[in-house]
């Protein structure tokens, strides 16, 4: 267990877990480096929403954001709000990122992500039936009206059941 994970772990018995999520995101060093922030979790968190805000931290040399913060200001969301969905019975990983850039950034910007039960149910019986999967999650860089997409961001995050998991990386040899 991770030093985040025993940390929400302890958190959440004092404050609501998506106010937990919420703040020790914003919190969280290795998030603040992104610039980016979460401006809004649902109760459910079947919902969250970032906001990037352009700022001298992250302007590049031609005065728009730069790449690596829209990257790194969505990159970790998909896979800890799925692992906060699930629950203790599944291991979530990033498996593989492609990002698109669209259109040079000079304003804030949002990204939303979202989860339905509908599709939580879906990896959920995935998993059941095959013990491993591998879903895509895309996430939109837009304006604040979201009329204007500046980038678009593709996850691949891998699920699997627990026990399948461990037992799995016991009879791999290192280096799989």
């Amino acid at each position: 267990m991770s030093f985040y994970q025993k940390l929400t772990q302890v958190g959440t018995k004092f404050i609501s877990r998506h106010k937990f999520f919420k703040h020790g995101f914003n919190l969280s060093p290795m998030y603040r480096r992104s610039t980016g922030r979460i401006i809004e979790v649902s109760e459910d968190l079947l919902r969250i929403t970032v906001k990037l805000p352009i700022s001298y931290k992250n302007r590049n040399y031609v005065n728009s954001i730069f790449g690596g913060s829209m990257f790194s200001a969505v990159d970790p969301i998909p896979m800890v709000q799925l692992m906060n969905l699930l629950g203790d019975g599944y291991v979530v990983w990033d498996k593989a990122a492609q990002i698109n850039f669209k259109r040079p950034a000079k304003e804030h910007l949002f990204a939303e992500f979202t989860y339905t039960h509908e599709e939580l149910e879906e990896i959920k019986h995935g998993v059941n039936q095959k013990n491993e999967i591998e879903i895509v999650k895309t996430t939109l860089l837009t304006n604040k009206a979201g009329d204007t997409v500046f980038c678009e961001v593709h996850k691949t995050i891998y699920v699997a059941n627990k026990d399948f998991y461990k037992n799995k990386r016991r009879r791999e040899p290192l280096g799989n």
